[in-house]
């Protein structure tokens, strides 16, 4: 499939029949275990209209309507978080915001796209996990918050993120060939953001095979005051060809695929993306035996990317910075039942990231760019080995215990490095003792051994108790740990120029790395409790405070102050730091017949603080926020109104100079129709037109950029004005 877009703001526009990558590429969608482990056929995945509970302690996954419900036209996966109390995202590109769970991020969450652990690969975060799917090929999401299993994932603190696509469709018994598919688009009036997506499936009883491609594009939005947000623009496309096959001894699929991003604009950073091209290899095996369950997979994801500034934010002189990078491992598991009300499970991993970051000269003669290649991280691996195993008991009706212990090493690695210019003169020496220091700083770090190896587990102990059946309490203490990756250890340059392109914060400082880092151990205490009505169909409000102190929290030392910019040069350096919050969700049938259908209201509410032992606040930490909607449903009508209820964010990293922002509130609707197969969905985004800037949007670099006046500090980021979407989804 193509989609035409306009190329406006990309310096090196590709063609317009080539604007979503039209080249099939295979690829494999990996299910969820306990979907794929079925041996009968497999049905297609079931829509479910209220948030269910994960199998997992604490755990949350939304399917069906639940994913998608007053959000036609979302062309950001991460943006799917927002219906999950304590869960959100950080503003980056339009495709590539952070994941955040109870006040941390990004690297800080084990986030997984089809069972595969990937690892950003720019200095800038750019393509963070959630941009590898798009989201309408999101069958379920997961979000395990704080208190994880040590089942789900370690070299994490802050939870895990579990994405999946539909699993494999097979025949019934007699059919013959199954065919299905389904094919949507839809359009959004701010920034003309227009998206299409495709899914065909063709089976018999023991082979399924499927093709998914979706892209999307957008200009710049506008914000509330009808201003144009420059850099917010981009133009995205996935493919995927997904093989599966089943027999007596279980089910393996198999998918490759890709994506191509051509330009994606980052307005809060100084760069922009101007190409990412990703291929990937995905292999799981999950089959049922006599003695219990094993889900076997073996992974390799491989990216290129290349950042340089948008012609919008910046004409002049080219900066380009590439990196090419590699996810490979395999992770085998096995789930045992002892006994009736005993379960063992037993796994093995392994993790491979390896990565080149480096800058082409732009000028040939001895300068800030020049005349040699800038090597940030050359030859960078980071390699984790981990076993663990967890135990669950249910030693009543009421009483389920879950405990967990996880092993893993990480070792770490890089080569040496250097600067534009490292050669002698008179010209190199007046450079080296200004503000680029290329020499000084190369030599200081390539004389240090950069191999490093950090040996760390994790704890994790869960009870759940359920004295009826209408009510669900849980208790949990985790020990939970991550190690620092790439950047953060090894960023060596103080330059100005330099470590003003190493930072994923959107906060337009500057960042070096620190080769003695510690990992981060997180110290989780959580409770939960849940009430509901015994058949979980009519009300439930569920309330869940936790605390986690956190060892060696990596945050930032100011070693420096760039007069120029007037931003500070940060050093990574750890410290201790304190989390504590609550999440509060509730969700109640108003009226429920014949005549009027079905009314339903439901509100979250998320609060969390943090600060370092020493009194600074945490970067990019929610204020205290809301949502309140009204949802009915009639017949294949399916409407609602939604209140954002969002506070002031006054408590502020100031090291970083983080910008407070104002309250705000938000009114959206959406409402839509589905007739047999054919769905149509119509919302409006921001109603009342409101100017706001969103507590996790960061700093509006773009404004300054453009503005020719790039000295800091800056103010926030500005949020989407109205917008009117509507989607169409056909099923055949």
């Amino acid at each position: 499939m193509s989609v035409l877009t306009c190329s406006k703001g990309n310096p090196n526009p590709p063609s317009r029949a080539s604007a979503l990558w039209s080249g099939a590429v295979l690829a494999l969608a990996v299910p969820g275990a306990a979907l794929a482990q079925q041996m009968t056929p497999l049905p297609p995945v079931p829509v479910q209209t209220v948030p269910e509970p994960s199998s997992l302690f604490g755990g949350t996954t939304l399917s069906g309507d639940a994913l998608t419900a007053g959000r036609p036209g979302v062309s950001d996966t991460a943006a799917l978080l927002e219906a999950i109390p304590g869960a959100g995202a950080l503003a980056n590109g339009g495709v590539s915001s952070l994941p955040q769970i109870h006040g941390l991020a990004d690297d800080r969450l084990r986030t997984e796209v089809n069972g595969i652990p990937i690892t950003s690969a720019c200095p800038n975060h750019m393509n963070p996990p959630l941009s590898y799917i798009d989201p309408s090929a999101v069958s379920t999401l997961t979000v395990m918050a704080g208190i994880t299993p040590v089942s789900a994932g370690g070299d994490s603190i802050g939870g895990t993120i579990a994405v999946h696509s539909p699993p494999p469709v097979f025949a019934t018994p007699g059919e013959g060939l199954h065919t299905e598919g389904s094919l949507s688009a839809f359009f959004g009036s701010n920034g003309n953001n227009f998206g299409a997506a495709a899914s065909v499936t063709g089976a018999i009883d023991d082979v399924s095979l499927n093709y998914t491609g979706s892209g999307s594009t957008s200009s710049d939005y506008l914000d509330g005051a009808g201003k144009k947000v420059a850099s917010s623009l981009y133009e995205t496309s996935n493919q995927a060809l997904t093989a599966a096959l089943r027999n007596d001894i279980g089910v393996f699929t198999l998918q490759v695929g890709g994506q191509y991003i051509p330009y994606q604009g980052f307005p809060g950073a100084r760069m922009d993306m101007t190409d990412n091209h990703s291929l990937f290899v995905n292999g799981n095996y999950q089959g049922t035996f006599g003695w219990g369950n094993l889900d076997a997979r073996i992974y390799w994801q491989h990216v290129d990317h290349a950042m340089d500034f948008l012609s919008e934010k910046f004409s002049g002189m080219p900066m380009p910075m590439d990196t090419s990078a590699t996810d490979l491992g395999y992770s085998v598991t096995a789930e045992i039942p002892l006994t009736d009300q005993n379960t063992l499970r037993v796994g093995n991993e392994f993790h491979r990231y390896t990565l080149n970051d480096w800058w082409p000269p732009v000028m040939t003669t001895v300068s800030a760019m020049g005349p040699n290649t800038f090597v940030n991280i050359n030859n960078g691996e980071r390699n984790q080995l981990g076993t663990y195993l967890e135990w669950e008991k249910k030693w009543a009706p009421q009483w389920t215990n879950l405990l967990g212990v996880r092993n893993y090493m990480v070792m770490m690695d890089t080569g040496d490095v250097s600067g534009y210019n490292n050669a002698n003169g008179a010209q190199s020496m007046m450079m080296q003792m200004t503000t680029f220091n290329y020499l000084r700083d190369a030599t200081g770090f390539n004389s240090r051994n950069h191999a490093r190896t950090d040996a760390n587990f994790d704890l994790t102990g869960l009870a759940r108790f359920e004295p009826d059946d209408t009510a669900t309490l849980e208790a949990g203490l985790a020990r939970k740990t991550r190690s620092p990756n790439l950047y953060e250890r090894y960023a060596w340059s103080t330059g100005a120029m330099a470590s003003s392109m190493v930072t994923w914060f959107n906060d337009g400082n500057e960042y070096v790395g620190n080769l003695n880092l510690k990992p981060e151990v997180a110290n989780t205490a959580s409770l939960s409790a849940g009430f509901h009505d015994a058949a979980r169909a009519d009300w439930d409000i569920k309330a869940t405070p936790y605390v986690t102190y956190v060892e060696d929290y990596i945050g930032v030392n100011q070693i420096g102050f760039d007069k120029g910019n007037n931003v500070p040069l940060l050093q990574f350096a750890n410290h201790d730091a304190i989390l504590y919050g609550v999440d509060l969700s509730g969700r109640k049938v108003v009226w429920d017949n014949s005549r009027y259908g079905k009314g339903t209201l439901a509100g979250t509410v998320g609060y969390v603080r943090g600060y370092t032992t020493d009194g600074h606040g945490l970067y990019d930490v929610m204020p205290l926020n809301g949502r309140l909607s009204l949802n009915h449903e009639f017949e294949g009508w399916k409407s609602g109104v939604e209140l954002q209820l969002v506070d002031d964010k006054t408590e502020v990293d100031a090291l970083r100079l983080e910008p407070v922002t104002p309250a705000y509130t938000l009114v959206n609707l959406h409402t839509g129709y589905q007739w047999r197969t054919l769905s149509v969905d119509f919302a409006v985004r921001n109603l009342l037109d409101k100017q706001y800037y969103e507590p996790l949007g960061g700093i509006d670099f773009s404004d300054a950029k453009v503005a020719g006046d790039t000295k800091g500090p800056y103010g926030p980021l500005p949020g989407p004005g109205r917008s009117f979407v509507v989607s169409t989804t056909v099923k055949f």
